[in-house]
């Protein structure tokens, strides 16, 4: 749903019917998207369950694949361009000029994608699940499933070992835990580095010199200063709930991004878009009107 900020929708994308056909808007099929990222008049949709990277062209109004094969792709197999490679369950994605960044979670990578010559390629990640630090090509990751960037790094929500990544731009990229420690490590724990404690994270924002953690498993919002690695709630009590106001709670909070001084925090088990106030830290529904 393409949805202005006082909640009417300008534009529905898809069928509704799982498929992975091309075409106009209401002909077009997804199967179970995750990770959105608008560049221009163009808004990439990483197509999870059919493997797919696909691209919207918002002023055509149609939707087209552009990298992917629809087959799963097994351990091991490399780059490639547009509809000749395999893909492994992208899951988010992240554009900083001139790379769109996929986060694959099925091959415990992050990918990247140049758009003109529809080249995609593994960026960081040696393809093994595990926390490990290092040059991009030789760290692991495990079930990368949010990104995000300040220009500088990419910060990773590395859901399976609980932790925050962030991999620099420049040169070959290194790889650097921010929290969290390894597989089967978590908890609800704020704190600063290695004290911290999150459980399965899927999102994560940069904004305003913070980072933005939709703490999934844990039903919360958390803020995370990348420099000195503190990490504190934000919003949510820890539990599953519906709340708002003061109260916000959240019930598995699986998507996050901002703008200007608000979070829009997708509350997956709720089918709700929160909105909440950075200064206040309240939060309010945003009414779609379909």
């Amino acid at each position: 749903l393409a949805v202005v900020a006082a909640g009417q929708v300008r534009a529905r994308i898809g069928s509704g019917e799982a498929g992975m056909e091309d075409g106009g808007f209401d002909a077009a099929g997804f199967f179970q998207p995750q990770g959105l990222c608008r560049v221009g008049d163009t808004l990439y949709v990483a197509d999870t369950e059919n493997h797919l990277l696909r691209a919207v062209d918002l002023s055509r109004g149609r939707v087209d694949t552009v990298a992917g094969t629809g087959e799963q792709a097994q351990p091991g197999e490399g780059p490639g361009r547009g509809l000749e490679v395999a893909l492994n369950s992208p899951w988010d994605l992240c554009y900083v000029p001139p790379y769109l960044y996929v986060a694959m979670a099925g091959s415990h990578q992050v990918w990247r994608y140049h758009p003109q010559s529809m080249l995609m390629v593994p960026f960081a990640g040696s393809g093994r699940e595990a926390r490990i630090d290092g040059p991009a090509s030789r760290a692991a990751l495990a079930q990368p499933s949010g990104l995000a960037s300040d220009g500088q790094y990419l910060y990773v929500a590395d859901s399976e070992v609980s932790a925050i990544r962030r991999i620099s731009l420049d040169g070959e990229g290194q790889v650097e835990s921010l929290v969290g420690l390894d597989l089967f490590l978590f908890g609800d724990k704020d704190g600063v580095g290695n004290e911290v404690r999150l459980q399965h994270p899927l999102g994560v924002a940069a904004h305003v010199g913070a980072l933005w953690i939709a703490d999934t498993f844990n039903h919360r919002v958390k803020q995370l200063d990348p420099e000195t690695r503190e990490c504190r709630g934000f919003a949510g009590t820890g539990r599953p709930g519906k709340g708002l106001g003061p109260d916000a709670a959240f019930f598995e909070p699986g998507g996050i991004s901002a703008r200007g001084g608000e979070l829009f925090v997708a509350d997956t088990n709720n089918h709700r878009i929160v909105v909440l106030d950075l200064a206040s830290g309240e939060g309010r529904e945003l009414p779609i009107k379909i």
